[in-house]
């Protein structure tokens, strides 16, 4: 037993470790895709919010260039530079503006003539065949920013060095881009330079390329496109206190989920085995509770009632270890070995007292089971006690099956066994019921003992199926009897009773039962000798 016990608690440990390793991979697989998740969406708000303002950028440069092709002062004039000058000054996003000859600069709002160089430039994209962009372009340059100048006919503005934006989420990079729809190029701009071409940057919408989170958002009024991202490793370890969370709730869950899981397997698959073993090493106990008669309490028999203990010890109740098997389909041979150390234990009391029985409960699966009948004759034959020793208990549900209860029912009444139905108000039993079943006696479900000096509805039914049994000729034994009150209940009507519960004594092993017997005898003879 030890070793069992020892290899159950190995495997428990084992299916929990298991458990929590995949709950760990569950967790780490989950927090990923939530912190991905959540990543692409801020990165996703960010590029909206930054595609907003280079609009506004792109709004008022655009605007001062449409003024500047209005003046007709003479081109570098000081009256036409004052007039940039002004435009400059009340411009939210331009640094400079001024005009342009063939590539080079020729005069500015903001520099004096001989500072500016001499040298052409080339435009590093045409957008639309007339408006050109040049990054950095001479002298307009910063260390750490790219500068914008934008050139449509012989006007050119220089836009203030773009801030990048805060993202939230830990490294940020930032492009822009500009596309030009007729010749469908595209040319990164601004920002960080990104891992994948500029056009992979012309499309609205999330996107994942290169190892890396993309957002881009592309502007309905400007040839630009504006693209927040990071890549795999940078979020994951910007939010790694997210996933360590999730690692160790998915690592809780999974041991938990695993223990239940061991313990339920070994509740259900475990204790079937230990069952099985039980019955066929003869380990599994019967107790007999008293049957008195009402009201002198004299016992008239006994209820076989099974009791087992698993193999660690702990007791498994009836109700457990009586569904376990019948749902798995050998509850007869819990039957057949109550039958077996029923007559083994009460043979002679059985053939020296004809009017003491002792009644065994008897499933479903046993009244449709052909070998059920044979196997009875011959255990009776055996310990030579006659079958009317014997009583059958059925109960209401184990009759749902009509035909075979009623068949089977016949036959034992043939062979001259009694048959009651257990626990009588809970299950299906009607008056057409009971009178096609043909039973001799009915046992009123404890239910309604307990009702007995209470208000539950089940008081007010009592005498309803009093009357019935009595209508019907039906014996009646009550169960559940604990009180002196809920006895004295059954005394005072007219109609015969047995009982058993409490009151008159505990499920005990045969030897305390047959104390018990030789005690109650010996009072009933002392009351008659009195």
């Amino acid at each position: 037993m030890m070793r069992t016990f020892k290899q159950r608690v190995l495997v428990t440990l084992a299916a929990t470790i298991l458990a929590a390793a995949c709950g760990i991979l569950a967790g780490w697989l989950v927090g990923r895709l939530i912190v991905l998740k959540l990543t692409e969406r801020r990165l996703l708000q960010v590029a909206v919010r930054a595609s907003m303002q280079t609009d506004s950028r792109l709004k008022e440069a655009t605007s001062v260039l449409a003024a500047m092709q209005a003046t007709s002062s003479e081109p570098c004039s000081p009256s036409e530079l004052t007039y940039f000058r002004a435009l400059i000054f009340d411009a939210r996003y331009l640094k400079d503006a001024g005009r342009m000859s063939g590539g080079t600069i020729a005069c500015s709002a903001s520099l004096a003539r001989p500072s500016l160089p001499m040298a052409p430039a080339e435009p590093d994209i045409t957008v639309a065949g007339s408006t050109n962009v040049y990054k950095n372009l001479a002298p307009y340059q910063s260390d750490d920013q790219a500068m914008i100048t934008l050139r449509y006919g012989d006007f050119f503005v220089v836009l203030i060095p773009y801030i990048q934006p805060h993202m939230g989420v830990g490294p940020e990079h930032y492009a822009e881009t500009v596309k030009d729809g007729a010749s469908r190029r595209s040319d990164w701009l601004l920002g960080d330079l990104p891992p994948v071409s500029a056009a992979a940057l012309t499309r609205d919408g999330l996107s994942r390329q290169s190892k890396s989170l993309y957002a881009t958002r592309c502007s309905a009024r400007f040839p630009n496109c504006v693209t927040a991202y990071l890549t795999i490793a940078e979020a994951l370890q910007a939010d790694h206190a997210q996933i360590r969370v999730d690692i160790a709730l998915g690592g809780l869950t999974g041991a938990f989920l695993g223990l239940f899981c061991s313990i339920i397997y070994r509740r259900s698959r475990g204790v079937e085995q230990q069952l099985r073993r039980a019955i066929r090493q003869g380990r599994m106990r019967v107790v007999y509770q008293p049957i008195v008669s009402l009201p002198d309490r004299r016992i008239v028999g006994a209820e076989a009632l099974s009791r087992w203990s698993d193999e660690e010890d702990f007791a498994v109740s009836p109700e457990v270890f009586i569904k376990i098997a019948e749902e798995r389909g050998f509850i007869g041979e819990i039957t057949r070995l109550v039958v077996r150390r029923v007559l083994g234990d009460f043979a002679e009391i059985l053939r020296s007292r004809p009017g003491f029985h002792i009644s065994i409960n008897v499933a479903a699966a046993d009244l449709a089971d052909p070998q059920f009948l044979p196997m009875l004759d011959q255990a009776l034959e055996q310990a030579g006690v006659p079958a009317s020793s014997l009583v059958i208990e059925i109960t209401e549900t184990s009759t749902a099956v009509r035909q075979s209860a009623v068949e089977t029912i016949r036959c034992l009444h043939q062979r001259g066994h009694s048959v009651h139905i257990d626990d009588f108000g809970t299950g299906y039993s009607s008056l057409s019921y009971l009178h096609d079943l043909s039973v001799d006696a009915i046992k009123i479900d404890k239910s309604f003992t307990q009702a007995i000096g209470t208000e539950a509805v089940t008081i007010s039914i009592l005498p309803q199926v009093l009357g019935m049994a009595k209508s019907l000729n039906l014996g009646v034994v009550v169960e559940g009897i604990e009180t002196s009150l809920q006895a004295s209940y059954f005394t005072a009507l007219s109609q015969p009773f047995d009982a058993q519960g409490w009151l008159f004594g505990r499920p005990v092993p045969v030897d305390l039962f047959r104390q018990l017997l030789v005690e109650n005898e010996n009072e009933a003879q002392a009351a008659k000798d009195e």
